[in-house]
């Protein structure tokens, strides 16, 4: 039987196929769809399914990001770009990621992979993961690679949305959360405070409300800082374990093996790198 180990396995093999989009080397899209900047294509097109929200969405959404970066580019990315020509650009920045990520591939696999990942998204419930859902509602992509793509999408913003859910069951901030993270050694602090665009005082002020809570010592978590890390893990592998129970064990297996053997083929200076300030590990 599926468990929730298979829904975290499953999302180490998933993400490096889905960030091609955030870290493929020719962005030049967003720029001739009108966006200005890396930080701003990066949270129009994220947040295009929605339609052209309000910062306090993409706030309450992305969930880790300062308020403050996020305000620098939403709502003006909605005066340069609408975000019908936002989704557009971002599938040609997925493209050519992907294309540079995998090259001409295994394309009996990327087709089956690509049918297994439909699958399994298709299952995802929408109630209570606004971001999934938004990303749910979009066509689904022809190209098989393409669709690949917007499978693991779908299911990374699912496990996103789950994620969050988790986080604040134990009232974590999106600031807190980040420093969690970095107190578990799973990112480098310095480069996630700046990545997220928290201030140093922000930053410093997170660890001191974890300190009188009892979960950092010294900046690394305490025994019950750990405890409370891994509940907040199993329980994000609990909310996206839908998806993995509508494949079932051989399905899942299958669809490992195949990003697996994907993924070893890939370019190793591409796409997704090790370590990130996501915090995923590198698949084995």
């Amino acid at each position: 039987m599926t468990q929730p180990a298979d829904a975290r396995r499953l999302w180490q093999l998933l993400e490096p196929v889905h960030t091609v989009v955030y870290f493929a080397q020719d962005k030049s899209a967003y720029a001739q769809a009108g966006l200005r900047g890396g930080w701003m294509g990066y949270f129009a097109s994220r947040a295009a399914p929605m339609g052209a929200v309000p910062p306090e969405v993409v706030i309450a959404t992305f969930f880790n990001f300062a308020p403050t970066m996020v305000r620098r580019a939403i709502p003006d990315a909605w005066s340069f770009a609408r975000p019908e020509a936002v989704l557009h650009a971002r599938l040609d920045v997925a493209e050519s990621g992907l294309r540079a990520l995998l090259g001409d591939g295994d394309q009996g696999a990327i087709r089956e992979a690509a049918e297994l990942t439909r699958a399994a998204a298709q299952a995802g419930d929408p109630s209570g993961r606004p971001l999934f859902a938004a990303h749910a509602g979009l066509p689904w992509p022809e190209d098989p690679l393409l669709s690949l793509w917007h499978g693991t999408t779908l299911l990374r913003e699912h496990r996103g949305d789950g994620h969050i859910a988790a986080l604040l069951d134990l009232e974590l901030d999106g600031c807190e959360a980040n420093v969690v993270a970095a107190a578990a050694g799973v990112v480098d602090a310095e480069q996630q405070r700046t990545m997220r665009g928290w201030t140093e005082q922000e930053w410093s002020d997170a660890q001191e409300r974890l300190r009188d809570r009892g979960w950092i010592d010294d900046d690394r978590l305490t025994h019950y800082g750990l405890e409370a890390r891994e509940d907040i893990e199993n329980k994000t592998d609990r909310l996206a374990l839908g998806p993995v129970l509508a494949l079932g064990q051989e399905s899942c297996d299958r669809l490992a093996q195949l990003l697996g053997g994907l993924l070893a083929q890939a370019a190793p200076d591409k796409g997704l790198p090790y370590p990130n300030p996501i915090g995923v590990a590198r698949p084995t």
